[in-house]
């Protein structure tokens, strides 16, 4: 089967990891047309030989593929009979009906397809009930993976035994799937979404049985792991042991009929649920599965949310739309009730009692919650916010960050890491990120240039006095760190370095084994095991679970790994308070409640999908003839040098091998995430602002960033393959147009496209990098580390004696950079596109941030106020600002909070006494 995109026959095939879903969906779709076809041809007397031949063969391609699912199940075994008995009725109708439940998850709602020639024994078994003549919920449905049961007839003993212990009050009812060995279990795991808990009997071999082709050549990589390597008494630990890898939220049992209470005490409960004794406990067992879905499923705070709604509440506080009378009641304003509907108000409330909970200091159910969040992904603590990521970021930097501390930063991090260090008094360094002039966007920081930072401070001797290092994971053009190898070499020079792992974007990784390995939670989890007792692993990560899971906006999370958490905890709550909201939105805790269980239960099926659409527009963006001579989804060898390559993979498969692949996400320093496709438009013409305008106005198409010559387009766990087609044939459409009115352009017209084609393309301006601080706001004399005190420039600036504007295109500013004096940036001014500072406060302009600022044909750059010019020290302010201020042999401790700006008096003698008294080992 040839390692492609899409088959012959318009299907994405089997040796597609992310397309096996999908590739198993379009064959029955297939089957289907193919029956119709088949029927068609009988009633028109015509041979239908070609036609069974066809499905014949897509049956077979099926095979191996369908013993992983439940549903079709035996149904299929029946649509092969009635292939090979020639009837057409039948194989039409059966295949319709599964073709039709598989793409609508009909399925779910009970496995219903009863036929006339099943036992009526077996037929009450399958029926449905009518839940909604009864006045209640339909029970949710997933499928149960039972492993070592291979013999038909005690499948069907258990698959009988299972379903008698049904009850029409169950919140949930599932179907067994059963495989016979190892390398089945692992690609049932893999490949059915609908798995939920997994049932491993003793005795059950490795290798399996069926003719697996490029999956087993698949399987081989992603295993890693030999028969060999796994003594048969020990496959089910190794079996469970490999599943929470994978996938970490399912649960697992094991049945032994072998002294059970020894392997009981020797498994990790993370791994394996429970160890039951003997077969025939399937009560017990069954009792468990549903307990064990049903505490992913609770959701301790919304349910709550739901029963206060519920209740008949007076309430005499102080939020008048609580309960909804204010709306409802109004002449003027019902639209705003008819629009948002009545739980909205009903579930509204400034209260923190009647089992609401507080969020600043929570007891009940948010702290139910927060705990159950923080195992779904990883970590020790979460913490949850209805702020937003920005003030997440903010919160961990005030907690963590002390003044005098040094704290090291990729330049190009969102502004709201900035805007903490000026809040926490920290001293910063900004690091490099490797620039992509051609795309006018930055990448990720290189590790060489962090370790770099890192042993300047240790031979300047203040290693001690750094405190943290900040990063973006991923970027928001889709650059991932290798996070473990980023912390493994930093802590060799630091052991107790604390990390702050942006992942506004990058929430959903933990749901993904793909992604997963590259995110910070499972990469502190793994380091605390390889350098126990060598280093304190101390990592925080912030996410937006709005951004990448299904909750309102301002919802975000942050995560603790901190082996020294406790030495924190009180700045940390304080930082916590400064910064949340005493009312907080009560819908936004719920959901955040909420993504976290549709991720538990669901987010591996919906992270795989979008991946998995992903990486079919990009396929058919570049594989477009027509669409790719004016647009283009850029790959990993467009995004990322091959320095930061070792593996030297430059596109995704079918390009490469899965794999190599594999490998490079593995080991390779930076990679490129296959969801953030970064598409070029400036061949057509476009810059980014433009197309992403024309795409919004015309075609109702939604994109976030741009840069000088791209857009960009994210997949999330929202979209649907027919967004991909839209967008696909929107691109198609606007190609087509470009090139007929360049057929019938004039020369004149070519010409003029040709140059606005190159000065998106070419002729794009340098990327700056940080120049440097001024030497007023150092502490030490030039020539040593870089840190400077972004804090004093920051409120320096808002003393308006102390600054003046230049006009940027003014000879003033030439002038000045060619022969002084300095001008320094009295405020941030970032430009969007690219979005990050071009300039932070104490930054000395250079020659390249001007004239970049000068070429940049974008009208959103926060900080900067076209009328007014650059906002810059008074060259006299520096002057005294840099005499005043103490060099570095005033004491560095951790408590000076003061700033000294130019003109001000000495300080009483009070304040100078209390900068040298030493502070707490928590002190702020």
């Amino acid at each position: 089967m040839a390692a492609q995109a899409c088959g012959e026959k318009g299907t994405t095939t089997f040796d597609d990891l992310f397309g096996v879903i999908e590739g198993r969906r379009d064959r029955w779709q297939q089957l289907h047309g193919l029956g119709q076809a088949w029927i068609a041809a009988e009633a028109a007397a015509k041979p239908g030989e070609g036609i069974v031949s066809e499905a014949r063969e897509l049956l077979a391609e099926l095979e191996p593929i369908e013993t992983y699912f439940a549903y079709p199940g035996a149904l299929a075994t029946q649509v092969a009979q009635d292939l090979e008995a020639g009837n057409a009725r039948d194989f039409a109708r059966l295949t319709r009906s599964i073709a039709r439940s598989l793409l609508g998850s009909s399925y779910r709602r009970g496995i219903g397809h009863d036929r006339p020639d099943k036992s009526a024994a077996d037929a009450s078994l399958l029926r449905v009930p009518d839940y909604a003549a009864n006045g209640r919920e339909e029970p949710l449905y997933f499928e149960l993976l039972v492993v070592g049961v291979g013999e038909p007839e005690s499948q069907k003993r258990v698959r009988h035994e299972l379903r008698r212990l049904r009850r029409h009050d169950d919140p949930f009812h599932y179907e067994p799937v059963f495989v016979p060995s190892f390398e089945d279990a692992a690609l049932a795991t893999i490949f059915n979404f609908d798995v939920q808990a997994v049932v491993i009997y003793d005795g059950f071999p490795f290798s399996s049985q069926l003719g697996l082709g490029t999956l087993g050549e698949y399987l081989g990589r992603h295993l890693e792991m030999k028969p060999e390597q796994i003594e048969s008494a020990s496959h089910g630990i190794a079996l469970a042991e490999w599943i929470y890898r994978c996938r970490p939220q399912l649960d697992v049992y094991l049945l032994t009929d072998k002294a059970p209470e020894s392997l009981a005490c020797r498994l990790n409960t993370q791994i394996v649920r429970r160890v039951f004794y003997d077969v025939e406990e399937f009560m017990e067992i069954h009792l468990a599965i549903l307990e064990g879905v049903g505490q992913r499923y609770a959701t301790p705070y919304f349910d709550n949310l739901k029963k206060y709604a519920r209740t008949p509440v007076g309430t005499f506080h102080a939020l008048p739309i609580a309960r909804g009378k204010s709306v409802f009641k109004s002449h003027w304003i019902r639209d705003m009730g008819e629009f948002y509907g009545t739980n909205l108000f009903l579930a509204e409330s400034s209260a923190t009692t009647g089992g609401l909970d507080s969020l600043l200091e929570p007891t009940g159910n948010i702290r139910l919650a927060q705990e159950k969040a923080a195992r779904a992904f990883g970590a020790d603590r979460c913490y949850f916010a209805t702020n937003g990521t920005s003030t997440s970021n903010k919160i961990v930097s005030q907690a963590l960050c002390r003044p005098g501390d040094i704290c090291l930063a990729d330049r190009n991090c969102h502004k709201s890491h900035h805007y903490g260090f000026v809040l926490a008094g920290a001293e910063v360094i900004y690091l490099e990120a490797f620039p992509l002039t051609q795309y006018s966007m930055y990448g990720a920081v290189p590790i060489a240039t962090i370790t770099r930072a890192l042993n300047e401070l240790k031979e300047a001797g203040k290693l001690d006095r750094v405190r943290m290092i900040t990063l973006t994971n991923c970027t928001f053009d889709g650059h991932m760190y290798n996070v473990k190898r980023v912390m493994r070499e930093c802590l060799a020079i630091k052991p107790d370095l604390i990390f702050l792992w942006d992942e506004a974007w990058f929430g959903f990784a933990r749901f993904d084994p793909l992604h997963r390995r590259r995110s910070a939670m499972h990469a502190a989890q793994e380091l605390r095991k390889e350098l126990a007792g060598r280093a304190r692993i101390r990592v925080y990560e912030t996410n937006s679970t709005h951004k990448s899971m299904s909750a309102l906006r301002q919802g975000s999370m942050i995560l603790v790994a901190d082996d020294d958490f406790v030495e924190v905890q009180e700045p940390f709550e304080e930082a916590y308070m400064t910064h949340t909201s005493t009312s907080p939105n009560l819908q936004i805790i719920a959901t955040i409640d909420l993504a976290r269980r549709q991720m538990e239960l669901e987010g591996y099926e919906l992270t795989m999908k979008m991946t998995a659409l992903a990486m079919q527009i990009r396929r058919q963006i570049n594989g477009h003839p027509l669409i790719s001579k004016y647009f283009r989804a850029l790959t990993p060898a467009e995004m990322i040098p091959g320095a930061f390559r070792e593996s030297g993979v430059a596109d995704y498969p079918p390009a490469v091998r899965w794999d190599q692949m594999l490998d490079a996400w593995e080991s390779d320093e930076v990679a490129l995430d296959p969801t953030r496709v970064t598409i070029t438009c400036g061949a057509a013409g476009f810059d980014g602002t433009q197309f992403k305008t024309l795409l919004a106005e015309r075609f109702d198409i939604q994109l976030n960033k741009t840069s000088r010559n791209s857009v960009l387009v994210q997949t999330n766990i929202n979209n649907t393959r027919s967004d991909g087609a839209h967008l696909i044939q929107v691109l198609c459409e606007i190609a087509s147009e470009i090139d007929d009115g360049q057929i019938r352009a004039t020369r004149a017209r070519q010409e003029e496209f040709g140059r606005r084609v190159e000065s998106l393309t070419r002729d794009v301006p340098e990327l700056p990098d940080f120049s440097r601080f001024h030497d007023a706001f150092r502490a030490d004399p030039p020539g040593k580390t870089p840190e400077g005190l972004i804090r004093d420039a920051f409120y320096m600036g808002y003393r308006s004696e102390y600054c003046e504007h230049v006009a940027l295109n003014s000879e003033e500013i030439d002038r000045r950079l060619e022969k002084g004096p300095e001008l320094v940036s009295a405020n941030f001014v970032i430009p969007y596109p690219p979005g990050f500072p071009i300039m932070v406060p104490g930054q000395v302009i250079s020659r390249e941030i001007v004239t970049f600022m000068r070429k940049l044909d974008v009208h959103e750059i926060h900080g900067y106020h076209a009328a007014l010019g650059l906002k810059v020290f008074k060259p006299t302010a520096l002057e005294q600002r840099h005499q005043n201020a103490p060099r570095d042999e005033r004491p560095r401790d951790r408590g000076r909070v003061q700033s000294r700006f130019p003109g001000e008096t000495e300080l009483p003698e009070r304040a100078k006494a209390a900068t040298k008294q030493e502070p707490a080992e928590t002190g702020r």
